[in-house]
């Protein structure tokens, strides 16, 4: 059972920068797929960022493109977000998951293809 703990959510005003971290219990984190999801109120949890096994391959969510960056650190089992240029309607909870994975190449952006799942961290954008 691979655990996620999300950090570095917070407040920060529009035009400004965060940094989310997702650190992995597991030790051969670097088999896994990674992805980034966010859930607004009201709304359904979607597709932010993703990273392929070993970092071959990243995918955005046109919303957040040349905006955020996800990247990872095998040694410390880490994938981060880099979240720069942050608008109001980025505000809300975002949440890790992860997904073993053969391909070095594929990324996973449906909710469906991840197993493992943080517990979310807020993000809120003021104008």
């Amino acid at each position: 059972q691979v655990q996620l703990l999300e950090s570095g959510g917070g407040l920060v005003q529009a035009g400004g920068s965060l940094r989310l971290s997702c650190a992995a219990s597991e030790r051969t984190f670097v088999s896994y797929a990674v992805g980034w999801f966010r859930q607004a109120p009201g709304k359904e949890r979607e597709f932010v960022a993703g990273i392929s096994r070993s970092a071959g391959n990243t995918v955005y969510a046109d919303s957040v493109k040349d905006r955020f960056t996800i990247s990872r650190d095998n040694a410390d089992n880490t994938v981060y977000l880099q979240m720069d240029s942050l608008k109001p309607e980025d505000t809300a909870v975002y949440y890790c998951a992860a997904t073993y994975s053969w391909s070095t190449v594929v990324v996973r952006t449906t909710r469906r293809e991840y197993d493992y799942w943080g517990q979310g961290s807020q993000v809120t954008v003021s104008s």
